[in-house]
């Protein structure tokens, strides 16, 4: 059988991976904060013997990272709402433990008192995860401090609890996890960036472009076809080899 099959096989895998990326990307195309993923083919060369063989090469996909392009803000004037500036990104505790990174700003208060983003996850400030007391009013400065009135209280015993951690991605080597949180390649934590700023009372949308993510599944899927076709002609290939080795002699 031709090798040919096998390079068709692994062309077909890597677009079957691409529109899954695709379809996930216009899936959360409402999702605050969310960051496009980016897909990347490359052909694997094989090696040995002192040559590289470049016939047949298999294909191969990789996410490779996230659109860093930054989404529409809305306002929305709610207090808890925050929409990061620039490059920073706010840190957060992942479902592991371990600290990463979104731009999901839409907080809330759980009923432990835990600030915490809309998708769940721990807020972590200045000195660690956040934790409000109960307050009549939450406010959250254009540097990330966060100050409440408490219960009974007036406006003149404002106290400020603690500092949203926002932290810059310049300089470092950052990837997107399946739960859309950025982490640093090869694990640590990113530094807290002073002079990073928050939008309140207002959201980042998604970045995914609609039109652009229709055309790259229409363009996905011709490539699909095209790959599929190969399989076909590779069999047709095998089938006269076949026919040639029955001819009698």
């Amino acid at each position: 059988m031709d090798k040919l099959v096998y390079t068709a096989a692994t062309g077909l895998k890597a677009h079957m991976a691409s529109q899954a990326a695709i379809a996930n990307n216009m899936a959360n195309a409402s999702t605050t904060g969310f960051r496009a993923d980016r897909v990347v083919f490359d052909r694997i060369e094989l090696k040995g013997g002192g040559q590289t063989i470049e016939a047949r090469a298999p294909t191969s996909e990789e996410i490779t990272d996230a659109d860093r392009a930054p989404g529409a803000i809305q306002q929305t004037g709610r207090p808890l709402d925050v929409a990061m500036n620039g490059d920073a990104w706010l840190a957060v505790q992942a479902a592991d433990g371990t600290e990463a990174y979104t731009r999901r700003g839409d907080l809330e208060i759980a009923p432990s008192g835990v600030l915490q983003t809309g998708d769940g996850h721990i807020v972590m400030g200045s000195s660690g995860p956040i934790t409000l007391p109960p307050a009549s009013s939450i406010s959250i400065a254009a540097d990330g401090s966060i100050a409440i009135i408490p219960m009974g209280g007036d406006a003149t015993q404002t106290q400020v609890i603690d500092k949203l951690k926002l932290a810059s991605t310049k300089g470092s080597t950052t990837l997107k996890g399946l739960d859309n949180l950025l982490r640093v390649k090869g694990g640590g934590t990113l530094p807290e960036d002073l002079d990073a700023t928050v939008t309140g009372g207002a959201l980042e949308g998604s970045n995914v472009n609609m039109t652009q993510a229709l055309v790259d599944m229409i363009e996905n899927q011709r490539s699909y076809e095209v790959t599929a076709n190969l399989m076909k002609t590779a069999k047709d290939m095998d089938e006269g080899g076949a026919s040639l080795m029955r001819l009698p002699s």
